[in-house]
């Protein structure tokens, strides 16, 4: 069996920037897409931050440039999910549902998942009104009604950052109180924007072509009633997708990969890690570029001290 020199495991931004560099460096990349190729950003419509694009681009669009761009360099790209991996020995092993290949060196760049509440209408208006990052989207809804669903600090941050564009925030929050800290309590409670609604859920999102009504459900009292609202945002926390490395690779206490201060590296030598999957805090697709490209030049300049 080919010993490849590297294998990245998982598209999107942190993937294919990898791949771009590793495939530069002549390493002869194997990138193993997973089964969400291209990551949350296939499910955004107009990104506008990204840099080089002022017009801004479509999510899929520059997911595919990417994709287009580590080929071009000689990523050789496997449309599959990694089921197995054993970093017990060298050369390290990854399976997939029906090969296995060995490698030197591994770059983990499976990114992380917006948890959703599932309710009816969320999948369908996926970008058309319904996002899991402020940040990212916050600016198309300039002078607009929204709804933050959450409690939590996440919620709260993204419901004070939206007031920038929005006219009013109206968060749901399903108990009596917010799991928030007291600081993001009085920054959100202090603002005339943001009104709060206590033990109330969202039960149906509704729309055609975009989200028009928010259906509500008190549940205390089993009120139902709808609110006016052109943005809804799911801020109920992220999940890193790391569920095979559970045991084999060192994690916090929220799943996502710790690497060594200031580096991709995992406790494991030869084993890098990039994107999402090892950051909970900015999740952005350009901060995710990034750190793909520092895990490629990680990866090369340990196979080149290994030779």
């Amino acid at each position: 069996m080919e010993i490849r020199k590297t294998i990245i495991i998982g598209s999107g931004p942190a993937g294919y920037t990898a791949g771009i560099y590793t495939a530069r460096a002549e390493l002869k990349p194997l990138l193993i897409s997973g089964s969400e190729p291209g990551g949350q950003l296939m499910t955004t419509t107009e990104v506008e931050n990204w840099p080089g694009e002022p017009e801004g681009i479509m999510g899929p669009d520059l997911i595919e440039n990417l994709k287009k761009q580590a080929v071009k360099f000689g990523t050789e790209i496997l449309a599959d999910t990694v089921t197995e991996v054993d970093f017990s020995s060298k050369p390290f092993v990854v399976k997939t549902s029906d090969k296995e290949f060995q490698t030197d060196s591994i770059i983990i760049a499976t990114g992380a998942s917006a948890m959703w509440l599932g309710v009816p209408g969320e999948e369908k208006l996926k970008g058309k009104g319904v996002s899991a990052c402020a940040t990212c989207d916050g600016f198309f809804f300039r002078d607009k009604k929204v709804v933050v669903v959450g409690g939590g600090d996440a919620a709260l941050e993204e419901a004070t950052f939206l007031t920038r564009f929005a006219s009013e925030i109206t968060i749901l929050v399903r108990r009596d109180e917010f799991k928030a800290s007291k600081p993001m309590q009085e920054r959100a409670l202090n603002n005339p924007k943001i009104k709060v609604l206590w033990n109330t859920e969202a039960i149906e999102l509704i729309g055609q072509e975009k989200l028009e009504l928010v259906k509500i459900k008190n549940n205390q009292t089993g009120e139902e009633s709808e609110l006016e609202a052109e943005g809804y945002f799911a801020s109920i926390g992220h999940k890193p997708n790391t569920k095979i490395f559970e045991g084999l690779l060192e994690l916090d206490h929220k799943g996502y990969i710790k690497v060594k201060p200031n580096t991709t590296k995992t406790n494991i030598e030869g084993v890098f890690a990039c994107g999402d999957v090892i950051d909970p805090f900015y999740r952005q697709a350009i901060t995710a570029a990034g750190s793909g490209c520092i895990a490629a030049l990680d990866a090369e300049r340990y196979l080149s001290a290994k030779e």
